[in-house]
């Protein structure tokens, strides 16, 4: 019944990349590729709400490439973490995207907004849903050529300066991750993270392999804004066009953290101790450090930008304590923080255009003159401080519970005090925008219905999902299970019983003779 499901895995990767080719042929008619660019990313929206409809009624799925079987080929996999992460981040590509169209000069469309954008999903789809490490790299550097091209569109001074540090900091994080995948090949012989997950287990627990487990936390770290690698997001973030900055806070540092979580859930599931014991001090002083830096920052713009950095820490808190409670929470706050992230650029870059000014000093007066910014705002904002009943509360819940059962006075104490200050930074910075007096009391121009709509749209859900979290609390959930008993991830992944035919097997679907044979052609 399911013999073809498994292209279900590769549509959300290659329908972006085909649609950044035909974007990228139709260079300098701003029509025609935004045409493109919009069924582009409907269309992957529409293939990850088939693949994760079809994960959760049927298990794991997975691809074999060009008909060889993992561990030897490249596997595509989805699990519910994997595809629900594609279907979350498709949605909010699709909705930026709309309000970059609204919001975004015909120039900078013409000039190649659409083909990047595409490209940046389709590696963003590809990291979510690959079971290869190497891959996993491959993927990153897609997203990253991408983005640098989407942060100088324009030509600025700052985009220039902003790209420099971004590239930079990027590169070195790229060639220390390869040189971890390097070394975890030469210790086992093996790339696929299902094969990997079997073969580390076997090794003795030795210096050498907590030395890669803590590459990978440092390289993963630095792509994901982690302390003490994260000032690059700050000063690069808030130098590209609002549309852009939008993206990039609401997919970029979320395809580090996930790697994270993949990489210490499946790879090294009980080694790495050291990198674990680091991993919690790290964390809580990300969000700690993220929180007060939004507190004291005078630009709009940097101050969503260390709000994304706060967030970072929650979810790496999380994956440090490793439990299944811990896991939820992560997971959720990861929904969250994609749409709070995409939402507060957003909203940040309707604040400069109304008040014509990005600093929060110069900014006064708006809540009069803009009424529905200054709600919606607040809104978001209130979210991501965690205030019920809005999404952001129901993550923090899970993961304070957590900790508390864990014994971790300290990433307890992170979170809370993280949450308040971030509350204390929203407040500081809604009294100064908007509740202030401002000397012009003239109305601003309508922002547009696609800009509105987006940041709205945004906005209501936040507070639908704090209304209602049971759907997101089941998906995290089971993504949580999954990642602490991923049996039916490796066993999907490796238990084919026919090379390239693709897979969508359950677990106890999958024979164990087989999956016995591949191990032993494996050894």
């Amino acid at each position: 019944m399911f013999e073809n499901a498994g292209w279900l895995v590769v549509w959300p990767v290659l329908i972006p990349i085909l649609g950044a080719a035909l974007a990228a042929a139709a260079w300098g008619s701003e029509r025609a590729q935004s045409t493109i660019g919009v069924a582009g990313l409907g269309a992957q929206l529409v293939a990850s709400i088939a693949l994760f409809t079809h994960v959760w009624n049927h298990g794991v799925v997975a691809m074999s490439m060009g008909g060889w079987q993992a561990p030897f080929g490249i596997a595509l996999a989805a699990d519910t973490l994997g595809a629900g992460l594609t279907l979350v981040g498709s949605f909010v590509g699709l909705i930026v995207a709309l309000h970059g169209i609204g919001t975004t000069d015909t120039a900078h469309r013409r000039a190649g907004f659409f083909p990047l954008l595409l490209a940046l999903m389709a590696g963003v789809a590809g990291a979510f849903l690959t079971s290869d490490i190497f891959n996993l790299y491959v993927w990153f550097e897609v997203t990253l050529i991408s983005s640098f091209g989407l942060i100088v569109l324009g030509g600025r001074r700052e985009q220039i300066d902003g790209a420099v540090k971004y590239a930079f900091l990027n590169l070195i994080a790229t060639t220390l991750l390869l040189i971890a995948i390097g070394l975890l090949y030469g210790l086992t012989g093996t790339l696929n993270m299902a094969d990997l997950s079997e073969k580390v287990a076997s090794l003795p627990r030795d210096s050498t392999l907590e030395t890669v487990a803590l590459l990978f936390l440092v390289s993963l770290g630095m792509k994901a804004a982690l302390f003490p690698l994260y000032f690059w997001l700050p000063a690069a973030y808030h130098t590209p066009l609002p549309t852009v900055s939008a993206i990039f806070a609401a997919l970029l540092t979320k395809v580090g953290v996930y790697a994270l979580i993949r990489v210490f859930a499946l790879v090294f599931p009980e080694n790495g101790d050291m990198a674990r014991d680091a991993m919690i001090w790290v964390a809580v002083a990300t969000m700690v450090l993220g929180a007060l830096g939004a507190l004291a920052e005078q630009d709009i713009r940097r101050f969503v930008s260390f709000t994304v950095v706060s967030g970072v820490g929650v979810m790496v808190g999380g994956l440090a304590i490793g439990t299944e409670k811990a896991f939820l929470g992560t997971v959720f706050y990861f929904v969250h923080s994609i749409m709070i992230s995409a939402a507060l650029f957003i909203a940040a870059g309707m604040i400069a255009q109304a008040g014509k000014a990005t600093r929060i000093e110069e900014l006064a007066g708006l809540y009069k003159r803009a009424p529905f910014l200054a709600v919606a705002f607040l809104i978001v904002g209130l979210s991501l401080a965690g205030v019920p009943p809005l999404a952001g509360f129901w993550p923090k819940v899970y993961l304070v519970q957590a900790g508390l059962d864990a014994g971790s006075a300290v990433l307890v104490a992170g979170i809370l005090l993280s949450g308040f200050l971030t509350l204390v930074a929203v407040g500081r910075a809604f009294s100064l925008i908007f509740w202030r007096a401002g000397e012009d009391e003239t109305p601003i121009p309508d922002a547009g219905a696609l800009a509105k709509g987006s940041l709205g749209g945004f906005a209501v859900m936040t507070l639908v999902i704090g209304l209602y979290a049971a759907p997101v609390v089941e998906m995290s959930s089971r993504s949580a299970g999954e990642l602490l008993s991923p049996d039916a991830y490796i066993k999907t992944v490796l238990g084919k019983t026919a090379l390239g035919s693709p897979s969508a097997a359950r677990a106890e679907d999958v024979p164990t003779a087989a999956l016995s044979g591949l191990k032993e052609e494996t050894r």
